[in-house]
This record gives C-alpha cells, structure tokens and sequence, in this order.
C-alpha cells in the first residue's frame, strides 16, 4: 500500500486516542473481558498493540520529518504551527476546512447532522409513464405503460449517492425489459443529480381515428419503447435552515419546519417510438404506415420552492414544486414539420421519512409532465415514480 493510505490510517488513529475511543491496556484486561464475544476479544487484543505501537518512545525533534514521526505514533495535530506539514498536506487540510464551512454548514437550530456518514438502502421502485395527445395526422391516442416494478440497492457516503435498480419480471423470467441507474450529490447550498431510464416493458394503447371515429385499443402492446437520461443542478437559497438532504438523501435531521426557493437547470434526452410490425394487421389499415419516432433533447431553466414539514421527533414531510421550460432541439422524427423550440414542464416532487437512532425508512414520489408540440403533433407525457426505502446509516 502506498504511503499516502497509512498518513490517513494514522490520522483517524491519532483522533480516535485523542477522542479518548481507542481501548487501553487496562480496559483488555478487565473482569468483563470473559463476557465478550470473540469477535470483541480479538478486536480489543488488536487495540492494544495498535495503543502499544502508538506510546512507543521517538524522537520528538521538531525538524522536516517529525510530521511522520509524530503520525505513526498518533501524535498528530494539523494546526501545530511548529510541525513542518509537507505543503501538500497542508493545502488538503485547508481546503477540506474550507468546503465543510462553506457547503456543510446549517444553522443548528433547524438542520442538525446524523453523525454517519454511510448509508445502504433497499429501495422498491414503481412507476408508470403515459402519453396522450395527437402523436400523428388525423388520430388520437392515449399510451399507458404497464406498472414497473423494480428493486435495488443504493450505496450513500456523505453527499455522494449511487444505485440501480432492476426489474422484478427481469429476475424471475430473464432479460431485461426495464432499467434505471441514478446517481446524486447534495450539500448545503446545491444538489445535483443524474438518471438513466429505460423502458420497453408492454403497455395499454389506444388510438381513435378523427374521422370515422373508430377506436381501437390494444392491452399488452410490445412496440412502445421508450428512453430518456438526464441531469440536473440547482443552487438552495434558504441553505442555512432548509435541508433538501434530510428528505431525500437521509443525511440529516430537520429539526424545525422550513423552506427555500430553488433555481438552477435541467438537461433532458428523450426518445420515444412506436413499433408498427407489432400492431394487428387491420390495425395498420387505418394508422399510418410508418409510426413516428420523437427524439429530442432539453435545455432548461429551472426554479422551484420546497418546503420542510417536522412533525413530531420522527416524521418529516417534503413538498417541492419546480417548474423548468427552455430550449428544446429535435433530432429526429419520421415527419417533416417543424417543431416547436419552446420546451414546457414541470416536477412534482414529495418525501416521506421516518427516523428511528441509525435507522430509517422513506416514501418518495414525483411526477414529471413535458408537452410536445409541432405541426402535426400535439402531446403530453408524463412520469409518475413511487419508491419505497429502508436503510441503515452507518
């Protein structure tokens, strides 16, 4: 291991004796030593040496190596101004102090820290999206997906959080229908995050001819595909009493009601088709031969507010409402008409938490609505997510 990996052993050593959390000599040796488990006994044994090695005699000269000497026997303190730090450690260290005074701190009457810094969470994923609208010439239709189930596990350190999810149907039967992957970073005064979504599971079509006004509807319909990714960031003004973490990332407690206005952006790919080999054949007497594909993506401006509810000690209930519109670039379509370049949504996000000591559970949901409009097509589609969380900070 490189010598870098022992300088940060040795400082969470040396604060952890100076905490006064490192096991004595004397604590090993105590009457109460034949009631631990073994896994204690070797861990207390392992403690010792750890303290012995540390209490060991070294030469205390303060010149251009006592830093190191003074590391490996736990007798570190970083703002010793008489201790020559390497110009490197040194830098780390005020920029670690920097970046936790500027984006890690509340006004503690408000927003309080958990005291962990990891967090694993077993989450169950459900979501549905639909279209309704005029998808093309002379007809109507509504598109429903199927219920998506998923499962997944998500793995949290301090402002940093990845998970996947899978589809339920995708374990049991094989293949892969559906498929989501989100990653997200908050702090303080921003969050910011990213998603990649992909559905091709079957769905409820129905469409309606304007002029015989027949319609058709066709359950368990396999053409509809569907993908979208994206990110998004957005600056928190009220930081200093209002925690977007404690809602939806678990990382700390709201301890008194409160809001914030939001603003940042919001970058979209969507891409959605309509398979026509997969429709009856009297079907496609009726509908256009070739179905088309919309694929587009989003540049978009968004400002919002969110709001905090402490109810009791445990409970804590957030709603955030965040309209975003701007740009949008169309990329492909199977017509020639000209599309809008004015893109409208909006996001409705809800949390639901639960705290128990290190333990917690969650309700999120959010719907996300998107109008398309061009020439020939008149839409709108939206997401509606439900996802259920269990997790443990550690």
């Amino acid at each position: 291991m490189g010598k870098s990996f022992y300088i940060v052993l040795l400082l969470m050593l040396s604060w952890l004796a100076a905490a006064g959390q490192v096991a004595t000599a004397d604590t090993v040796v105590a009457d109460t030593t034949v009631h631990l488990s073994k896994i204690q006994q070797i861990k207390a044994r392992i403690m010792e040496r750890i303290q012995e090695k540390m209490n060991e005699p070294y030469d205390t000269v303060r010149d251009g190596t006592y830093w190191w000497r003074a590391m490996k026997h736990g007798k570190v303190d970083v703002t010793g101004k008489t201790i020559h730090y390497p110009k490197f450690l040194r830098f780390a260290w005020k920029t670690y102090k920097w970046g936790d005074r500027t984006f890690n701190s509340y006004d503690s009457a408000y927003v309080v820290g958990t005291g962990k810094n990891w967090k694993l969470i077993l989450s169950s994923n459900n979501w549905v999206d639909s279209y309704m609208g005029e998808p093309f010439d002379n007809s109507s239709a509504v598109m429903r997906s199927n219920l998506t189930s998923n499962v997944g596990l998500q793995l949290s350190f301090m402002a940093v959080s990845v998970g996947f999810t899978v589809g339920i149907s995708d374990l049991i039967h094989g293949g892969t229908k559906s498929k989501k992957l989100d990653f997200s970073f908050t702090c303080t005064r921003f969050s910011a995050d990213a998603y990649y979504m992909e559905n091709n599971r079957p769905a409820t079509v129905e469409f309606k001819d304007k002029i015989s006004s027949k319609k058709m509807t066709f359950r368990n319909f396999g053409g509809f595909h569907r993908k979208s990714y994206g990110m998004s960031a957005y600056y928190i003004f009220n930081h200093r009493r209002y925690a977007q973490a404690a809602a939806y990332c678990f990382s700390k407690y709201q301890r008194r009601s409160a809001g914030s206005f939001i603003a940042g952006f919001r970058l979209l790919h969507r891409d959605m088709s309509l398979n026509v080999d997969e429709l009856p054949d009297f079907a496609r007497d009726v509908l256009p031969q070739v179905l088309p594909r919309f694929l587009y993506n989003d540049y978009c401006v968004m400002v919002g507010y969110g709001y905090n509810w402490v109810m009791g000690k445990k409970w804590l209930l957030n709603l955030t409402l965040a309209p975003y519109s701007g740009y949008r670039r169309v990329i492909a379509t199977q017509h020639e008409d000209k599309a809008s370049e004015w893109s409208m949504n909006v996001r409705a996000r809800m949390g639901l938490v639960y705290n128990h000591r290190q333990f917690f559970m969650g309700l999120q949901s959010y719907a996300d609505v998107h109008r398309y409009k061009s020439e020939d097509h008149n839409f709108y589609g939206s997401i509606i997510d439900c996802t259920v969380m269990a997790g443990i900070r550690f």
